[in-house]
């Protein structure tokens, strides 16, 4: 029998990933918020994966609670998460998937691209994913890797905060307002540019979010988290010193309104 995976966080993606792990005929093991992680971990200290998929705004406090013993198995697939996330809790060289598909209770799968996969535990889930239909690649080296993360969450940035203005598709936002999604586009750019601690070629990573609202056009601008990203968004940007009048202005306007 392999080794079993344990997986942090048994949502809607979550589920997912169990389902393709079973699949692969590994024993999955879910962690919920009553499991007693210090004791799961020494009965298990050495599983095939330790699977985090708790949404993005839990992710530290996972992270600063883990067992060390666990390091070396970490396999991350938060939106907007940066090397930064798992840097400051001495976490050197995590499985990353930059995750381009959605499930949502009682909706279908949605694919969008492909899941780019880079780390040590990357063939498991790849393996995973194949079991499921989800296009994946395996990426090179921790520049590329870094690049669809920005990418990812460049999309997700832009256009959950240009869909509080606009409640409309990716597609038609692209199409319509252009001059709002890039606008937005570029002050995000400039923050991930400070979180990352890297020189970012703006109109790469413009095309490549243009690819994810291409491959998906029907898919809402607008998601649950849009607020508070676009909150947080504009914090680290008051830390960094970033001027960002276009979201700036969205603020003001969607807090008159509440």
């Amino acid at each position: 029998m392999k080794k079993p995976v344990i997986i942090i966080g048994i949502g809607e993606l979550g589920g997912e990933f169990a389902r393709g792990f079973l699949r692969c005929g590994y024993p999955v093991i879910p962690v919920t918020r009553q499991t007693n992680v210090e004791t799961l971990s020494q009965e298990i200290a050495d599983p095939a994966l330790v699977l985090i998929a708790v949404q993005e705004q839990e992710l530290h406090r996972v992270l600063e609670k883990l067992p060390t013993v666990w390091h070396d198995k970490i396999a991350l697939i938060q939106n907007e998460l940066l090397p930064r996330d798992w840097q400051q809790f001495n976490i050197p060289d995590p499985t990353v998937a930059v995750v381009w598909f959605e499930k949502k209770p009682n909706i279908a799968l949605t694919n969008i691209l492909y899941t780019p996969v880079f780390g040590p535990k990357a063939d498991i889930l790849i393996e995973a994913l194949n079991a499921i239909g989800i296009p994946t690649k395996k990426l090179p080296n921790k520049d590329e890797l870094l690049y669809e993360l920005l990418r990812k969450a460049l999309y997700i940035l832009t256009v959950n905060i240009c869909g509080l203005v606009e409640n409309c598709s990716v597609g038609e936002l692209w199409e319509k307002h252009p001059s709002l999604a890039i606008a937005v586009a570029k002050e995000s750019i400039q923050i991930l540019a400070w979180l990352s601690g890297a020189k970012l070629d703006e109109q790469k990573l413009i095309d490549g979010m243009a690819e994810g609202i291409a491959d998906c056009p029907n898919r809402k601008c607008l998601g649950r988290r849009a607020k508070s990203r676009l909150e947080r968004a504009l914090a680290y940007a008051e830390q960094a010193g970033i001027k960002t009048p276009t979201l700036s202005e969205i603020y003001k306007n969607i807090t008159a309104d509440s």
